[in-house]
């Protein structure tokens, strides 16, 4: 290419429209049932918004029925319980294996940071110990998905 045909090209390039804004990705809205009395369910919720993702909270007295519900596990269960585009996220799990199970899309029920595991998003704890989030199958079995810390 001789250079005057690239600098053609360029300038056409500059003055070419942007993409449409509908062809934008929108936000993955994370649905989530919580506590209204459990502060690191709101932490939690403040790190999927500070991450990219849309929300939507109900605010319950016992998450029990709902987790139930989605199918998760009650020995996998957690504060919290949400869903997004077809999978279940039990707990304070990092917005970034969200993204990661929605990216890589395995057929499962989703994901869970059992208990209350410090260092986890909304239980910021200096000097916490690894903790897991685990990768359940339909079926209630779980495997790791990634290990934190």
């Amino acid at each position: 290419m001789k250079r005057r045909e690239f600098l053609a090209a360029l300038g056409l390039a500059a003055v070419a429209p942007a993409a449409p804004a509908a062809l934008a990705q929108p936000a993955p809205l994370v649905e989530v049932w919580r506590s209204p009395t459990c502060g690191c369910c709101g932490e939690w919720v403040k790190h999927l918004q500070k991450n990219g993702f849309a929300t939507r909270v109900h605010m319950v007295d016992d998450t029990g029925p709902v987790r139930r519900g989605a199918g998760m596990p009650e020995r996998l269960g957690s504060c919290h319980t949400a869903k997004v585009e077809g999978y279940v996220i039990e707990g304070q799990v990092p917005a970034s294996d969200i993204r990661r199970l929605l990216a890589e899309r395995p057929a499962a029920l989703g994901l869970t940071a059992p208990g209350m595991p410090a260092g986890s998003p909304g239980m910021d704890v200096p000097s916490s110990p690894p903790y897991e989030v685990l990768l359940v199958a339909r079926d209630g079995t779980a495997t790791l998905f990634k290990r934190h810390g």
